[in-house]
């Protein structure tokens, strides 16, 4: 029987192949020490610099058939922090809208992972209330660039009282969460606590899709065979096509197995696509 996968490929945030940037920022302490004017005017300069750049990305990508993109949570400075309170959409929308037009005309796939301050079931109510203002701002720029089914990746997080009790606090904060966020959330396995399995019960008892990260899995097997898994891990995609992360390791020595290498390794990468084959199943 022969098989017909569509694999299309992508990456996040950065190329290495045009100059520019979609992260340009102010630290807020240089932010301080500017008067109100002169804040606005250097904010708004380093937005329509990052949404230019990104409008060039896209067309890079276009151009490269490069169907799968990782936006920057960069995209707006300083954004996430309460203590700056601008508006980043209204200003900007005719960029958002030429930028979203590109990706929605030429079936782009786009999503968010926002860093690792973003932890949703952090024992403090502090750090918490802060996640969820920072995914609300990824959702806001994805609302803004027209993107149906958005997707916001996101780890389980703290394992601070163990992972048990840490699991229950992610669902417990995660169904506080307003719909609109909660319908955007995947979660990927890590590549130190929350292995594959941790996650994959996780996401079936949440209804959210569960992203496979294959570099994470490898340093952090648990005690499975990632073959027998594949088909539940795709199945908690209901609407959009599976999402994987591959990558491979610095060395595979036990100190640098969890850093990324700049490249991947190609005999892998064709291993692992010859594994999930039986299951004949488009994937990004």
């Amino acid at each position: 029987m022969v098989i017909y996968m569509i694999i299309r490929l992508g990456y996040a945030c950065l190329s290495k192949t045009i100059d520019v940037t979609t992260s340009r920022t102010i630290s807020y302490t240089n932010y301080l020490k500017l008067n109100e004017e002169e804040r606005y005017s250097k904010l708004d300069e380093l937005i329509r610099s990052n949404l230019n750049s990104l409008d060039s990305l896209i067309d890079y990508n276009i151009k490269n058939n490069i169907h799968f993109f990782r936006l920057s949570s960069a995209l707006v400075p300083l954004a996430t922090l309460k203590e700056v309170e601008f508006d980043y959409i209204n200003p900007y929308k005719d960029i958002y809208e030429k930028i979203g037009l590109k990706i929605k005309k030429n079936n782009i796939r786009v999503d968010f992972h926002p860093d690792q301050f973003t932890v949703l079931n952090s024992t403090k109510k502090e750090i918490v209330d802060n996640s969820i203002y920072s995914l609300d701002y990824h959702y806001s720029i994805l609302k803004a660039l027209g993107i149906e089914n958005p997707i916001i990746l996101l780890h389980v997080g703290s394992s601070v009282l163990g992972k048990d009790n840490s699991i229950k606090r992610f669902i417990n904060n995660f169904n506080k969460l307003p719909d609109y966020l909660k319908k955007c959330i995947a979660i990927e396995n890590d590549d130190k606590t929350y292995n594959v399995l941790d996650v994959l019960k996780l996401c079936k008892k949440i209804n959210v899709p569960m992203i496979l990260d294959y570099h994470h899995y490898t340093c952090n097997k648990g005690d499975i065979d990632i073959k027998d898994y594949y088909k539940e891990i795709f199945d908690t995609w209901k609407v959009l096509r599976p999402k994987i992360h591959f990558s491979s390791p610095k060395n595979k020595t036990k100190k640098e197995i969890r850093s990324h290498h700049d490249y991947i390794n190609s005999d892998d990468f064709i291993s692992f696509i010859e594994s999930i084959k039986y299951l004949n199943t488009d994937i990004d």
